[in-house]
């Protein structure tokens, strides 16, 4: 078998424990949920045999079919390959733990199948070759996720929250399709793979600014972007498992898009610019709020919400491998967060008699800023600046921040010396890792993503504002205990916590009020 069809095992695998779990869709299907963890499990080696093909054999670009060809055409190349594994692996996972989560549900079969379903959705979406593939992939994905959404129908958030992405993916669906004809029409060709190799030789036919800026909306659509979050945070209604399969997957299909079409946004710059201030203000905008919220799983949301927006500002600064390392990195840890929510709120809870905290002041907070940049531009040294990117060099800064923030405590007239220490050894490794995975990454995506370009000076202004941004909150993090309760921050901690109130603003726009009764 040619290592390029191996991807379309793990979609058909999916796809048959869901048929199966469909017939018994009742509480306590016979078999059903073993067959669906196997399902996974062989989707998993499936991916994983295909990773190494690849490696082996070298990058792939998959089928070069005609204009509208409508055939599966899987594409096994850098970019598809370890998204693939990825999302075969945290399927299993979530299948694994639905088993026992859903264990005496009414409806244990039905969810099961459904499960199934987003995930073979997902796993075709990551490997398509031909636009027509992927965008029939993008849809099925965006309404399998709209049935687990409503799983429990009768719950009002469920609906409001599910009405509301609703709106957002036909909009971010629309904007796909047309994006998808005007590449096909521009490149006379639905091969993406054809369409990518001919972008990145400089060919721009009429419209394709238009086909970025369309992509670019699909994905800002998809990934909850700012002010087209609120449904994210919402949707906290359903089963934990699905709360897992969305953060940690299907959540990411927006940033993929971007990477999946990498050369073609090169095409516009204009629209990487807004990328980078949409994706920056929403990550800006989901950390502060994430610092107000007192439950775990809605204070999860709101990472993600800030994490997506981090990715976005990635893509927009043209830094594609690393998007690709952050989508990876991000999943693995959203899965397990979710996942391990209950026990930690139980572990929390358990804690009757917290010890001090050291809340630093303003002098700390400078010291651990300075300290933090130092450790970085010493760890860059070693590795050498010599090939980076200005982009990567500024992003590598704006994640030294938050090591700042662990830093700023460990140097709080409170803190014992141990945590100080314990504190610069985390800036260390967090340089070292930095450098070594960007430089990993870049090379195992070297062919199939394109290098990033050096910044002219719209990009160097957007990439200063992105550092001074970050630094402030940051800076606004590490002091958060000084400043949170004083009575005069009391209303904008309120206003803080409710987002600022955008997500009912829209709810007003859509109508999200009006919920139609059901039977």
């Amino acid at each position: 078998m040619s290592p390029h069809a191996l991807p379309l095992l793990a979609p058909a695998a999916f796809f048959a424990a869901a048929a199966f779990a469909f017939r018994d869709p009742g509480m306590r299907p016979r078999d059903v949920p073993l067959i669906a963890e196997r399902a996974a499990l062989f989707a998993v080696a499936t991916a994983l045999v295909a990773l190494l093909a690849l490696a082996s054999a070298g990058p792939g670009t998959g089928p070069s079919l005609g204009a509208g060809a409508l055939a599966l055409a899987p594409r096994l190349d850098a970019v598809s390959a370890p998204m693939l594994l990825l999302v075969s692996f945290v399927g299993w996972v979530v299948l694994r733990y639905s088993a026992n989560y859903m264990d005496g549900s009414a409806r244990q079969g039905a969810f099961t199948g459904w499960i199934a379903t987003t995930l073979g959705a997902v796993t075709l979406l990551v490997q398509a070759g031909t636009l027509a593939h992927f965008v029939v992939a993008w849809i099925a994905t965006s309404v399998c996720l709209h049935k687990l959404l409503l799983f429990y129908p009768e719950r009002v958030q469920a609906q409001r929250a599910a009405r509301k992405k609703e709106v957002t993916a036909r909009l971010g669906d629309v904007a796909m399709i047309a994006a998808a004809w005007l590449l096909a029409d521009g490149y006379g060709t639905t091969d993406i793979a054809a369409i990518l190799e001919a972008a990145r030789a400089g060919v721009a036919p009429a419209g394709v600014s238009w086909a970025a800026a369309l992509l670019a909306l699909a994905a800002l659509l998809k990934s909850a972007q700012f002010p087209f979050h609120g449904w994210l945070t919402e949707v906290m209604e359903t089963p934990t498992p699905v709360s897992a399969l969305l953060h940690a997957g299907v959540i990411n299909a927006g940033g993929f898009l971007l990477i999946r079409f990498a050369d073609v946004m090169l095409l516009a710059p204009g629209v990487l610019a807004l990328l980078v201030m949409v994706g920056g203000f929403t990550a800006v905008f989901g950390a502060m709020v994430m610092l107000t919220q007192p439950a775990v799983k809605t204070s999860l949301a709101w990472s993600t919400v800030g994490q997506m927006g981090f990715m976005i500002l990635q893509c927009g600064l043209a830094l594609f491998p690393i998007a690709l390392l952050h989508i990876v990195a991000h999943s693995l840890y959203k899965a397990h967060a979710f996942l391990t929510a209950g026990a930690a709120v139980e572990s929390v809870a358990a804690v009757r008699r917290p010890g001090p905290v050291a809340i630093p002041d303003a002098a700390a907070v400078g010291r651990a800023f300075l300290l933090a940049l130092g450790i970085y531009a010493g760890v860059g040294v070693l590795f050498g600046f010599e090939g980076k990117s200005a982009q990567s060099l500024a992003l590598g800064a704006i994640l030294i921040f938050g090591v700042a923030y662990l830093l700023a405590q460990g140097l709080a007239d409170a803190a014992p010396r141990a945590l100080t220490r314990k504190t610069a050894l985390y800036a260390v490794g967090a340089s070292l890792g930095y450098f070594t995975l960007h430089l990993f990454a870049v090379r195992a995506t070297a062919g199939a993503l394109p290098a990033t370009p050096a910044p002219g000076p719209l990009e160097w202004a957007l990439i200063v504002l992105a550092v001074v941004s970050f630094a402030l909150v940051a800076v606004t993090q590490a002091m958060f205990p000084n400043w949170a309760y004083h009575p005069a921050a009391a209303g904008f901690r309120v206003h803080l916590s409710n987002g600022f109130y955008v997500n009912a603003a829209f709810d007003r726009l859509i109508g999200g009020w009006r919920l139609r009764a059901r039977a």
